[in-house]
């Protein structure tokens, strides 16, 4: 970008992104405050340690939105050293809970790197490939490199084990290569190679075994596997058309586990009902739309790639989250992005909104000026 000057953010953009935010708040608090009350003695304890996770994001989003998105280019090799350091620590240092070591908790705060290793793929990704050129075609120079790190990072983040961060970093980097002008045939080979792998991990452990279990028929096991299922099936089918209220949820009450996290849009169908969700679903396609107009509006195929990838991996887990809470699709212990409770989606929600706005500004920028000039 010339100058120094920036242009103007996308504010529609913006303003959909602060709206999820808040609403995202209120939800926490209403689906979190029963649980909140029986283990801390105050129903503010979970949106609390959310609001201070906001704010941060919130101020990340700014200073990234005022970064100018080349800059990216530039840094992509450090993130990926950054990620690659943090996903081997925290199998060493990080801490277990339920079975799984993904995160490292600090002064009672939950951070967890694969989270971050999203938006690291995206731009290393987007980085390489833009600077490869029609070299991506050719298999052995150009793809197979990507390939290994892309697959040594994988692989790290299935030892936590996190099978559903996986199979999001999975899209993204198809969706960049493709983007990016690889050769179908190799991507067609390459996920052929991948379906039994993938089916190896899906049935090799008895909880992912169960999850898919339950998702066919979960009233084959109502009081185990298919618990969760059936209580948020509950959940959307008592909020009806209008819902029962903000606050009213019946299944928030200890019978929907995960209520203010993965199932949170389970509270939200039941106190909103479907007229909610709609608005809701509506208000994050406005969300992706504006960030994909952004990104097909850059003049940079490292922009272009980079805020598809970000679009991508926003929308990735938005269907997967809400594929299992409407029993659409197997549970991945996804979260609702900008809405569940969570510091480390938030923050890398907000952070990548940030870059989405900055390659909106560099557009809104180019276009004054070619306007300006057009006018001389």
């Amino acid at each position: 970008m010339s100058g120094k000057i920036r242009g103007r953010p996308d504010f529609l953009l913006l303003f959909v992104t602060i709206l999820l935010v808040g609403f995202g708040l209120i939800m926490i608090f209403s689906a979190s405050s029963p649980m909140a009350m029986t283990k801390h003695d105050s129903p503010w304890h979970y949106v609390m340690k959310q609001g201070v996770f906001a704010l941060i994001g919130l101020f990340v989003m700014l200073i990234f939105m005022s970064i100018p998105y080349t800059y990216w280019k530039k840094a992509a090799p450090i993130l990926l050293l950054i990620s690659f350091c943090a996903l081997i620590l925290v199998l060493f240092a990080g801490t277990n809970i339920n079975g799984a070591r993904r995160w490292f908790v600090l002064s009672g705060f939950n951070l967890q790197p694969s989270e971050f290793t999203k938006l690291t793929v995206i731009v290393y990704m987007s980085a390489l490939v833009s600077r490869k050129g029609d070299q991506i075609r050719d298999f052995k120079r150009g793809l197979l490199p990507i390939l290994l790190v892309i697959g040594i990072l994988l692989l790290l983040v299935l030892k936590q084990p996190d099978f559903g961060t996986v199979l999001i970093l999975f899209f993204i980097a198809a969706t960049i290569l493709i983007i990016g002008g690889v050769d179908l045939r190799h991507i067609f080979l390459l996920s052929l190679a991948l379906i039994p792998i993938f089916v190896y991990l899906a049935v090799s452990q008895s909880y992912r075994l169960q999850r898919i279990s339950s998702f066919m028929n979960p009233l084959d096991n109502p009081q185990s596997s298919g618990y969760q299922l059936i209580q948020s099936l509950y959940a959307l089918g008592h909020g009806g058309v209008t819902g029962t209220g903000l606050g009213q949820s019946v299944q928030k009450l200890f019978y929907l586990p995960e209520a203010h996290t993965d199932f949170i849009f389970a509270v939200i169908g039941e106190e909103f009902g479907f007229v909610g969700t709609l608005l809701l679903i509506i208000s994050f396609f406005l969300l992706i739309w504006r960030g994909f107009i952004a990104a097909i509006r850059s003049n940079e195929p490292f922009g272009v790639m980079l805020g598809i990838g970000i679009v991508m991996m926003i929308f990735i887990q938005f269907l997967l989250n809400i594929g299992a809470v409407t029993g659409s699709l197997p549970i991945t212990g996804v979260p609702l992005p900008f809405i569940s409770y969570g510091g480390s989606s938030l923050i890398l929600c907000l952070a990548s909104t940030g870059i989405l706005l900055s390659i909106s500004r560099d557009n809104y920028h180019r276009r004054q000026e070619a306007y300006r000039n057009s006018t001389k």
